[in-house]
This record gives C-alpha cells, structure tokens and sequence, in this order.
C-alpha cells in the first residue's frame, strides 16, 4: 500500500528542480501567455476532426486509443506524434457532464497510469457517475512515444551518483553523469525532445477536448498539471470550463528562484516531520525538534563516506543520494512519516537500508526487476525545453550553494546541484517564464497546500493572482496537493463545484 502510495505521490511534482532560467527577473517573467486565435487553423482541421477507435485495453471497466497530433504545431504537415488516451465511461445516474481530463503533473507522470490506478476507481462515485473519466499521457511520457535516457543498470549507476560533490574530482563525476543522461536523451528521441513542451502538450488537450466531443475542457491537475492547465486557459481562455489546478505552479517564475523556493519548501515540510517524529519514543533523529536536521545531515555525510548494505538483489548499497531521495519521497505524503521513522530506525541503528531503498526506489518507479519507468527522462526532457537552465557550470552551482543552504539545511546543498542538469541537455530551450491571465476564462479553482514540499503555498497565491477569474482554496495541512487527501472540506468544495460549477467563496480555508 505505501509503495503505491509513494508512487502516486512521486508522479505529481517529482523533480520540479531539473529545469529553469539564469533570469533572476525578466521582462520574459512580466509578459504574459497570449491567447491562440478562436477559430482552427485550416492545417489543423484534420487533427481535430479525426474519429477515435476505441478498445479495450487490459483493465476492466477501461478502454484506450491512439490520438494523432502534429509534432510541430508551426508545420503541422512535417509529420505526426501519437498520443496514448484512455478512459472510463460514465457509470450514472445522472446526467452526463462530459469528459473530465485528469493528469497528474510531474512532468513525466502517466496520466493513464494515474487514471487507472486511482482517478478512474477512487475519484467520488458522484464524479465518476456524472463524467467520463478520461487521461492522455503528453507526448514523451509514458506510452505515448516515451523518451528513453538510459537502461536500468545505467541509471541505477545515476542514481547513486554523489549529488553532493566534495572536491573537483567528485565535480567532474556529476557533471559527466548529467552529460551522459542528457546524451542518451538525445539519441534515442532528437526530433521528439523538440517538441515536448508544456504549449505544446496543451494544444494536444484541446484536440483531444475536440475529438471527444467537448465544447469545453473540464480538468483537474496537479503539481506540475496545474502549469499544464493554466497553459491550457491562457490559450484556450474561451474553452474553459471546469478546471481545478492543485497544488500549483507559479509559471512566472525564473526557474533559479523556482528551485530556490521549492528547497525552503522541503525544508518546510521537513521541519512538520520532525515535529511529529520527536512526539514519538522510536523517533531515531533525537527528541528534539530542533536538532532532527543537524541528525539527519550527519547521518548523511556518514553514508557519503561509507554506504550501508541494503539487502538488494543487484548489490546496491544506500549511500547518500539514494537516502537522501528516500527521505524526500516521504515528504510527499504526510501518511508516509511512519514508513520513513521506521526506515530511518533501521538505518541509523540496524546498519540495514532496505527501508530507505525502498523509498527511494518508489520515487524513481523502480521495479524489482531493476526496470525505471520513463518518469525522470520525460521529466528532464519537458523542464529543459520548458526554460532555460538554471546554472550553466559546475561554478555558478558552487556560488549559489549558500543560498540554497540557507533554505534547507538537509536538502539544500543536493538540490542545487541537481538544479545543473539541463546545462548539457542536447536541445535549446524554447520557453521563458511569463504570467498567465487566461482574460476571459470561466472561474477556475487553484488549490495551495500550507506546507507542501514541492509546489509551496506561495505558489498557489501568486498563481490566483494572475489568473483573471481565479480562486483560491486553501488546505491548512501537510503534504502535496488537498484533493482526495482526507480533508472533506477541500473534497466537499472541489466537488461541488465538478458537479454544480460553483466555485469556493472567495478566501476559502479548509484544514
């Protein structure tokens, strides 16, 4: 249960800290998404006028097909990328509300996967029975044409990489294991890797709101999906119904301040777990609060020097990155706190990293078997293309290492440096940061979480502020997003407004 669990949670904001500008501030920032012409262009007709054929697709109650879409939207007749839709039909009573499009952000979560796994069988059966549950996985993710990086044994070699380089030899090592991601990236997919931006992947949404049939786009996103979304409403403004963006992005953003902010997130989050851990006798970090960090980085510069058996059947020891991304994957969910005390006990104590392994191993969709999903490589490949990258050398990274300790303590030194990834990806960055007013647009619901790790709170408010006919919920809690999390009032809200189109009164709090 808890791997699935972390599995889902990894899906929603995985690693928002791969992509970004050097802009600290920019006239790019200030100018906002302008809005597509309303009527088709004539090239595009037969992309939005194609018939889906629907099949079944292994899980019962599902059926999939193939959706068409240009690879290049600027010259749609340079040959076609194909999309990987499903869904689950409406099961009543009631009257049907169309299709309700789910995605589960990332980048690089299957929105099929996500759909099948939970959206389709756990949303409200009031939701379920209104609308045809439906996801299509963007292009580069998942089934959708994915882009591969690397082979399982290659990025088991990634994962344990140091992440926290101590000299220049260790520098070189990182910098030459984002080079070679990057480089099997290229490989595999050069035209796709072009062509696998957040614009684009909302443009496939609305033919795909077209093919099936919709005048307008009812969606919930989140993480990463909310910036899908609003993509969505700032060119599509007149084609918004219902859209609910949780735990969302601010895509005004500079991605060097993004990371930043997103580092003081954890750190929040952090601090909530270490609160909660020292309630507890068995808490292995100490009984106080304030000294649960300095504990846990000493705990990890140990593993830095002496990795610990793991108890896996491809000989991996848990070093430091590898605990590190297990720590991190429990920060997600606040339900996962016990999971992480115990795998912390066993650790520090036991001398056995199974526990955090594990963790860790969930958040990179990991399998027994040692296969990767393509999570990190769509990732990787949408934040690059999205914007520019937030360090260019390994010596930009060093002289922000200060500010990024200042935010998180633990996690800010690794978090940096995973900031220099897209220095070497293998395509030119096609997007800057801008606002997104969506002028016109029906009311759309953005969702913050007070201590969310990966989009934080801030986010969700400036993101309200700049959608023209935004509001903003509120859940006073932990963890990443609110819907479907335990709170029957974020639920009650959100479905109320899935099901009447009534949206929260403005300033609305839930805990």
């Amino acid at each position: 249960m808890l791997g699935a669990l972390l599995g889902v949670a990894a899906l929603l904001a995985s690693a928002c800290t791969s992509g970004g500008s050097t802009h600290q501030g920019s006239a790019a920032a200030e100018a906002g998404l302008a809005a597509l012409p309303k009527s088709t262009p004539t090239a595009l007709t037969s992309y939005y006028t194609q018939k889906l054929t629907w099949r079944s697709c292994g899980v019962p109650g599902f059926q999939c097909t193939t959706l068409r879409a240009p690879l290049d939207y600027a010259k749609p007749q340079a040959g076609d990328t194909r999309l990987a839709v499903a869904r689950k039909k409406a099961t009543g009573p009631g009257k049907p509300l169309g299709s309700l499009l789910v995605n589960p952000g990332g980048p690089g979560g299957s929105a099929i996967g996500y759909l099948q796994q939970y959206a389709g069988i756990g949303y409200p059966t009031d939701v379920r029975a209104r609308y045809d549950m439906v996801a299509v996985d963007p292009r580069g993710v998942a089934r959708s044409e994915p882009v591969e990086c690397l082979n399982g044994r290659q990025m088991d070699a990634y994962t344990q990489t140091d992440f926290t380089p101590d000299d220049a030899k260790e520098t070189g090592e990182l910098v030459e294991a984002y080079k070679k991601f990057a480089e099997g990236c290229g490989s595999d997919a050069p035209g796709l890797l072009r062509h696998v931006s957040t614009a684009e992947g909302a443009r496939d949404m609305d033919v795909l709101r077209s093919v099936l049939g919709d005048e307008k786009l009812t969606y919930v996103g989140a993480s990463y999906g909310t910036f899908l979304g609003a993509t969505y409403a700032g060119l599509f403004p007149d084609r918004v119904g219902r859209l609910v963006l949780d735990g969302a992005m601010d895509p005004s953003l500079p991605a060097r301040r993004m990371n930043l902010e997103q580092t003081a997130g954890f750190e929040t989050a952090f601090r909530a777990f270490a609160k909660d851990c020292v309630r507890h006798r068995e808490c292995p970090l100490g009984t106080r609060a304030s000294e649960v960090g300095r504990n846990l980085k000493a705990f990890f510069d140990k593993l830095d020097a002496r990795p610990i058996p793991a108890g896996d059947a491809d000989g991996r020891e848990l070093g430091e990155s590898l605990a590190t991304t297990g720590v991190i994957a429990a920060m997600y969910d606040e339900g996962a706190w016990e999971a992480l005390r115990d795998a912390l006990t066993s650790a520090m104590r036991e001398n056995d990293g199974a526990g955090l392994l594990a963790l860790s191993d969930s958040y990179y969709e990991r399998d027994g078997a040692g296969r990767y999903t393509n999570l990190m490589f769509a990732n990787a490949a949408v934040n690059c293309v999205d914007l520019p990258p937030a360090f260019s050398t390994a010596d930009e990274v060093h002289r922000a290492l200060p500010a990024f300790e200042k935010a998180s303590p633990v996690f800010g030194e690794g978090l940096a440096w995973a900031t220099l990834n897209c220095a070497y990806w293998p395509v030119a960055a096609t997007g800057e940061p801008h606002r997104i007013e969506a002028k016109g647009a029906a009311p759309i619901v953005v969702v913050g979480t007070t201590r969310d790790p990966a989009t934080p709170y801030r986010w969700a408010q400036a993101l309200s502020r700049q959608l023209s006919s935004s509001r903003l919920l509120t859940y006073d809690g932990d963890g990443h997003t609110a819907y479907g999390r335990g709170s029957s009032c974020v639920d009650d809200t959100i479905n109320a407004y899935l099901l009447r189109g009534t949206p929260p009164t403005e300033g609305k709090r839930c805990s």
